[in-house]
């Protein structure tokens, strides 16, 4: 008896040992994961473009009048030598052919097209960036949407910069939303700047996978070279980060995380529709090259195995366990908190509080939640 109660003493203590190893490992990973976070929005320092280097600004815009009456100005009045808006109309059928042709009487540097009526494409997000690269009069393309406001009158000239290396080829910004007091707002702003770090820090570790279509640049030449969309037109989302994902190299891509080099967005309003939103961009990324979805799975993979080990180290842990497993899941959040709102202050985004642990929780499920349900839906995802 005294023997078999030894052995159950021996398996409870290495059951403490291998839990307090895991849970070890797996909070060293989530701290180095959130230091390379936080040091993704500091602001690099290139040397400035040559101002002879002109840019194509596209704006694809579909029913945006309202849009486009409060924000164009914004992009015509840019503090840039040379540059031109082109905004292409994806369809509208409110005023906003009108709205273009009278702001094309007051600015020589705009321009508009359209896309055909009748146009049989399955993205038509796709053809009308096509259009309005192929009238681009510059070898630089920037591209925003039609519900952006940049953060200053510098914009161009911070994203440009990034051009200062002759080998670059793709410059990735970052686009925070407008925030308003909801909890709606609160977490989409968490969650897109929680993404916004991960890939500009993976893009700045040499693994550049994504970016975010309302914040981006590239030279055109790189465009057709790569054949435009070509490969990626059976999917009606994409334009952005599956062109990234299909371009992007550790040497022909760079990160501008300036002040300066923020534009902002209009959010969803409503939780639907956020929803929806998000399960698109979701879908999305299930296209993505097989070692990018490795990189970026594996920090939800430990952050859900944190939460697993923390729950087994209280069920079948001894004192030890559950002592020491909670007092690293507490530095983990502590880290986080730290790591997180440092970032959101350099690029002038809301504090966090004590909401980031139910987001923590929230998100991940979520995000799961989203891409099972993806293969029981038979209604397509339209971009």
């Amino acid at each position: 008896m005294a023997d078999l109660l030894q052995q159950y003493s021996f398996l409870w203590e290495s059951l403490d040992f291998y839990l307090i190893l895991a849970f070890v490992l797996v909070c060293i990973y989530q701290l180095v994961f959130y230091i390379r976070l936080s040091r993704a929005s500091r602001p690099s320092a290139p040397a400035p473009i040559a101002p002879s280097a002109g840019v194509s600004v596209i704006v694809c815009a579909r029913n945006e009048q309202v849009n486009l009456r409060d924000y164009l100005h914004a992009l015509l009045t840019q503090d840039y030598p040379c540059f031109e808006v082109i905004v292409v109309d994806d369809g509208s059928e409110d005023a906003t052919s009108i709205l273009l042709e009278q702001y094309a009487r007051d600015w020589s540097n705009l321009y508009h097209t359209f896309v055909p009526r009748g146009a049989r494409v399955i993205s038509s997000k796709k053809l009308a960036l096509t259009i309005g690269i192929k009238a681009a009069h510059y070898d630089y393309i920037l591209l925003t949407d039609a519900d952006c406001r940049p953060e200053s009158r510098y914009w161009i000239r911070e994203m440009m910069s990034g051009f200062s290396d002759q080998s670059t080829e793709l410059v990735l910004g970052f686009s925070p939303y407008f925030e308003n007091d909801t909890i709606l707002s609160s977490l989409i702003s968490y969650d897109t700047l929680f993404i916004g770090l991960q890939y500009m820090a993976l893009a700045k570790a040499g693994h550049p996978y994504m970016g975010v279509g309302r914040n981006m640049a590239y030279r055109k030449d790189m465009f057709f070279a790569h054949n435009g969309f070509q490969g990626l037109l059976n999917e009606r989302a994409g334009d952005d980060d599956l062109f990234v994902n299909k371009v992007a190299t550790k040497s022909n891509t760079r990160i501008v995380s300036t002040r300066d080099s923020l534009i902002w967005s209009a959010p969803e309003q409503e939780w639907r529709t956020w929803f929806q939103q998000k399960r698109r961009h979701l879908s999305v990324s299930t296209h993505y090259k097989l070692s990018s979805k490795l990189r970026i799975g594996f920090e939800p993979f430990t952050r859900g195995l944190v939460y697993v080990l923390l729950i087994v180290a209280f069920i079948f842990g001894g004192g030890y366990a559950k002592c020491i497993a909670l007092g690293l899941w507490l530095l983990r959040l502590l880290w986080q908190y730290v790591a997180i709102n440092i970032a959101a202050r350099r690029l002038g985004i809301r504090h966090f509080g004590i909401e980031i642990v139910l987001y923590d929780i929230f998100l991940p499920l979520l995000n799961l939640y989203m891409l099972i349900s993806k293969h029981f839906r038979r209604k397509p995802i339209y971009w």
